[in-house]
């Protein structure tokens, strides 16, 4: 092996070893365990929503291979992200990488503690882009991919760059063909309203809705090419009080443009609920403005 492939190998094993500690296994699904990142010393992990299926009795498995209980604290389904409270202190966070250095083409490594002891895959970073909304509406603050490898047990572990820092949490919940990664950002701004609140406030109208293109000829009128059609309105809800209708056109909601089920769900999650909102409506060729009050979701 070259001198140079050596101060390499070197160089990996030792961001192996400085991440590891501050990864844990978590224990609240039947089938396997997951991975957990340490997000503070008092004992908070943050790590995926779907990786904690039962809530009443969760085992957090630290690095020196004691295992604690731990409590749900919340859970934001819509960016994959639960935030648990382990009974234990003194814990070490890793350190946050500089996310607008990361570039495509860092050499990255995912970290998970799917049993016992951390395991570790080599990658780089494959895709960097702006941010984007999940299929559930939830608002992540850049778009990260990474090529490495994530065995099972692995989704809610560390991406680390070369240096050790902590660039995202790693998830499967939002492709099946690549790994995602959660940004440290957005972990900071979730976790910080999941101690706060338990939760991630969301409104809601009370519908469902699919989208449709509205015909050329009104196009000019509504002011778009799309919108949602409502399939159907919930008795007593916000968009059933407000007088709207099955078969109904929703174009925008409070100015925005609306033409995927994603953009309504975002629009509802950035802390809407109990606001009078304009509502623009196609119904029977005919534009109008509807004034609705968002709703909290039940």
């Amino acid at each position: 092996m070259s001198t140079d492939l050596q101060s390499l190998s070197h160089s990996l094993a030792s961001v192996v070893e400085r991440a590891a500690p501050s990864v844990v296994r978590v224990d609240a699904r039947r089938r396997r365990g997951a991975t957990g990142i340490v997000w503070s010393a008092e004992g908070h992990i943050v790590t995926t929503s779907h990786a904690v299926e039962h809530e009443g009795h969760i085992q957090v498995g630290l690095a020196d291979g004691r295992a604690v209980s731990a409590e749900l604290i919340g859970r934001d389904p819509s960016t994959d992200l639960a935030l648990l409270k382990a009974d234990v202190s003194g814990l070490t966070p890793l350190a946050p990488a500089p996310l607008d250095d990361v570039k495509v083409g860092h050499l990255v490594v995912a970290v998970g503690r799917p049993g016992r002891t951390a395991r570790a895959t080599l990658g780089m970073v494959s895709t960097h882009g702006d941010g984007w909304r999940t299929h559930a509406g939830g608002r992540v603050d850049r778009y990260l991919e990474t090529d490495a490898d994530l065995p099972p047990g692995f989704s809610g572990g560390a991406l680390v760059d070369a240096q050790g820092r902590l660039v995202g949490l790693l998830t499967a919940a939002f492709s099946r063909t690549a790994a995602v990664v959660i940004p440290g950002d957005t972990l900071t701004r979730v976790t910080s309203t999941l101690r706060e609140h338990g939760g991630v406030r969301r409104g809601y109208l009370g519908v469902g809705a699919y989208p449709v293109r509205i015909p050329q000829h009104l196009t000019s009128a509504a002011g778009s090419d799309g919108g949602l059609i409502f399939l159907s309105i919930e008795p007593d809800g916000p968009a059933h009080k407000a007088g709207l209708q099955m078969g109904d056109v929703l174009v925008s909601l409070g100015g925005q443009p609306l033409h995927r089920v994603e953009d309504l769900l975002g629009y509802l999650g950035d802390e809407k609920v109990g606001t009078t909102v304009q509502a623009r409506v196609l119904r029977a060729g005919e534009v109008r403005e509807v004034p609705i009050t968002v709703g909290k979701r039940p």
